[in-house]
């Protein structure tokens, strides 16, 4: 099993999924305030459940590629170009529509949560050139909820 976490990068708020490359499958996802975020991966990393980082190279990168060298972990930088846009549509094909959104043209459907996680999605699937599914009913990770591990 090789797990790859990708970061989606922010001032804010950050992007974060953790995939396993061999199952194509996200295994846990979620949009963290930026400390929470590193605490997530680092959890991750120190139970030796990932090894492999992709940053998006947008706005909010340099923080973040300056504190991954601190922690001596090599990032994979993936373009973030469109990716906002790629990720609202994306997020529909992950939880479909239900009730009066459904009648909604696609063009004017707006994802009810932020999709940073989403996005975070899109960066580590050009990375890895495929596209990943997520396991119906997938729960986001929260600010309180950083105590999940992926069981192996």
């Amino acid at each position: 099993m090789t797990l790859f976490a990708a970061i989606d990068p922010g001032r804010s708020k950050c992007g974060l999924v953790l995939a396993d490359s061999s199952r194509l499958e996200v295994l846990a996802a979620g949009v963290l305030p930026p400390q929470r975020c590193r605490e997530q991966l680092m959890g991750w990393i120190r139970a030796d459940q990932c090894s492999n980082v992709v940053l998006g190279d947008g706005t909010g990168s340099p923080p973040w590629r300056q504190w991954l060298m601190e922690q001596q972990l090599a990032a994979r930088v993936v373009p973030e170009a469109g990716t906002t846009l790629a990720a609202r549509d994306r997020y529909w094909e992950l939880e479909p529509a239900r009730g009066w959104r459904r009648l909604l043209p696609k063009g004017l459907r707006l994802p009810p949560r932020d999709v940073d996680d989403v996005v975070a999605q899109i960066l580590l699937e050009r990375h890895l050139n495929t596209q990943l599914t997520r396991p119906p009913g997938l729960r986001l990770l929260a600010a309180q909820n950083l105590a999940r591990t992926v069981k192996a």
